[in-house]
């Protein structure tokens, strides 16, 4: 469904510019690629995905300049801006209610279009396989998430208010009206209204397909990875296991590209609505996926304690835990819950199922497989956490032989200065 979702933005993106090309050709361009990206060795995906993830850095970074330069009168009117979007009570507005209620369902409402944007960084564990030194790099991964969110979505965010109101008249006439992807946005308003034009606008819809493209990748790859998973737990036919010389499942590949082709529903007048109905389907489909992760790794942590095994002797491991699970797993929860609080009054049968239907598959494929296997849960005293180990170290050897930190240095040692401060700011 995120692979939908993504493709979808692709095709309502590029609808922004006037090219005599028809919205399903993009769709179909943009599966192309993704699928191409993802048979290829893993090292070309990881190219492809490293230069992409890159232009979505830059682009950030231009944007936030491009914000603080303008806000302080550097465009071609000369107006001193600031924060004047945020004045006049447009700081903060109410929503389904007025007032206090009004402006908390306001914060839900945002939360859940924030939750469906968050999705990735589960990507590390997905790809862990197929990753070099992974005790090395996955930690460091791991660490440098939290500065990316911050960068990506607060920073962000905050931007995005101070350039564009949210009572821009271009703004609610463009959604009002249902234009598609750029048109709507409040990047591309809010660099026109400060009085650039010319090619910028243009070039920021082009950063913005590039960046949609990643995540469609990206999507492609983890869902992919995902099915081979089950595959290998026997939760899925097993011709998902079958895999190229290079290790490619491309069983697994065309089966997800197969199913991302519902995006080619976007591909008419209708495109915002079928695109809110992936956003609903993916938003719900992640939360529920989160609150398995922290389920699942209570679980784990339970395992480590009932077998005396000291966590901090992992490559990595967090500082709060368990009480970080358990905060995720109850906010989670809490957001299932509320998550289409406005789909009741008045009751709304379509707003309803995209929203709650992936939580509902998920609870009832979760009771189907515990009838029909007749599996039991796993006593933490007694369950395997050193199931696939062996394999891993033996993978693992030709980069930690000698040790770990010391390799590392080693490899930095023979790169000049430049690729050193590269290598560690990624």
């Amino acid at each position: 469904m995120f692979v939908c979702t993504e493709t979808s933005a692709v095709a309502t993106v590029v609808q922004f510019w006037d090219v005599d090309v028809s919205p399903a050709v993009w769709v179909a361009m943009v599966l192309i690629l993704c699928t191409f990206f993802n048979l290829v060795a893993v090292k070309w995906y990881g190219e492809s995905e490293f230069v992409m993830s890159i232009t979505k850095v830059l682009l950030l970074i231009g944007l936030v300049l491009f914000t603080f330069i303008t806000m302080v009168g550097g465009n071609p009117k000369h107006d001193a801006y600031g924060f004047r979007a945020w004045t006049n009570g447009n700081a903060m507005h109410p929503y389904y209610a007025d007032g206090a209620t009004g402006r908390l369902l306001g914060i839900a409402i945002a939360i859940r279009f924030a939750v469906f944007t968050l999705a990735g960084p589960d990507f590390i564990s997905l790809s862990a396989g197929e990753i070099q030194n992974p005790r090395r790099t996955i930690p460091r991964l791991a660490q440098l998430i939290f500065y990316r969110l911050v960068g990506f979505y607060i920073i962000g965010s905050l931007a995005v208010g101070i350039i564009c109101s949210s009572r821009d008249e271009n703004l609610l006439l463009a959604i009002k009206g249902g234009k598609p992807g750029a048109a709507a946005s409040p990047w591309v308003i809010g660099i026109r209204n400060a009085g650039v034009t010319g090619g910028l606008p243009g070039l920021i819809n082009t950063l913005i397909l590039v960046s949609a493209i990643s995540c469609g990748n990206a999507f492609v790859y983890q869902t992919s990875r995902t099915l081979y998973s089950l595959a290998q737990e026997g939760q899925a036919p097993k011709i998902f296991l079958t895999c190229s010389k290079s290790g490619i499942p491309y069983y697994c590949v065309l089966a997800v590209t197969a199913i991302g082709c519902i995006t080619f529903l976007v591909a008419d007048n209708s495109a915002i609505t079928v695109f809110g109905w992936f956003v609903d389907l993916a938003t719900s489909g992640l939360i529920v996926n989160f609150v398995a992760f922290f389920w699942v790794y209570l679980g784990w942590y339970r395992a480590l304690k009932a077998q005396n095994f000291d966590r901090k002797n992992l490559p990595y491991y967090c500082n709060f835990a368990p009480y970080t699970a358990w905060f995720g797993l109850i906010f989670g929860c809490l957001i299932i819950l509320f998550l289409g609080f406005d789909s009741f009054s008045p009751f709304s049968i379509q707003s309803f199922i995209t929203t709650y239907f992936g939580i509902a598959w998920a609870v009832f494929m979760f009771t189907l497989w515990k009838v029909v296997k007749k599996t039991k849960f796993a006593d933490p005293a007694t369950v395997d956490i050193y199931h696939g180990k062996a394999e891993i170290d033996a993978e693992c050897a030709i980069w930690e032989s000698g040790g770990l930190e010391e390799n590392e240095k080693q490899r930095l040692a023979e790169l000049n200065v430049v690729q050193r401060t590269f290598e560690k700011l990624w």
